[in-house]
């Protein structure tokens, strides 16, 4: 008996890296796994290798940012597998640039993948958590999370902001007695396929102040030096 045996959970950005490794195991420890990304593709190649496996997992595209695509989602995992127990917040984005070169476009961007993402995440979860008598919520924070670094600044923010957030929303669910868990994961640098693309030019980019993007899925790093 795996360790989630009889549980679904959804992953957000679960077509490559970080999310994609998540919902395998979710699978391989006995889960029913909604795999959830704008990359339908990946999120596909995802459900098959699960399969292949001897898992079960179905693919659902959603911009964790816009609100009106999560009703779906959680009606879909419901629907099909009969409840919702496990929430894996994961997609998002990372901009590479300098605070003051920024401009308010890809701020609002960030923000609205990785933190309006996650709130999202957290408002349609817990009522379902709440309608199968409890449940985990996972946010995929960052290192970045916990201290700043040079031409992170956004990125910082809305990791150490969800970091936060997760506790508050931990205290309300405890006040509620409602038995769900809401917890954080700070990674460091996480050798995945997005984080290759920047491998040789994150430092540069960093340190020059040009723009930079991660496209949404699961990352999670922190450069400190220029790579080579």
């Amino acid at each position: 008996m795996g360790q989630v045996d009889g549980k679904v959970a959804i992953v957000t950005g679960g077509a490559s890296g970080i999310g994609a490794a998540c919902a395998a195991t979710l699978a391989r420890e006995g889960a029913k796994v909604v795999v959830t990304d704008i990359d339908d593709a990946g999120a596909q190649a995802v459900v098959g290798k699960i399969a292949a496996a001897g898992g079960e997992a179905i693919c659902l595209h959603q911009d964790v940012s816009i609100e009106e695509e999560w009703p779906r989602v959680i009606e879909t995992a419901e629907r099909r597998f009969g409840q919702l127990n496990v929430m894996m917040a994961n997609a998002g984005i990372g901009i590479l640039c300098k605070a003051i070169e920024m401009s308010l476009a890809d701020w609002r961007r960030q923000t609205a993948i990785n933190l309006d993402g996650v709130f999202l995440s957290v408002k349609y979860a817990v009522p379902a958590m709440r309608r199968a008598g409890g449940g985990s919520i996972i946010i995929t924070s960052s290192v970045a999370g916990l201290r700043g670094s040079a031409g992170l600044a956004g990125y910082c923010a809305t990791k150490g902001g969800v970091r936060l957030f997760a506790k508050a929303v931990a205290m309300e669910c405890a006040a509620e007695g409602d038995g769900i868990r809401i917890n954080t994961v700070h990674p460091g640098v996480i050798d995945t396929p997005i984080w290759t693309k920047l491998s040789s030019s994150a430092g540069r980019s960093a340190a020059s102040g040009r723009r930079r993007i991660l496209p949404m899925a699961s990352c999670s790093w922190l450069p400190t030096r220029p790579a080579t």
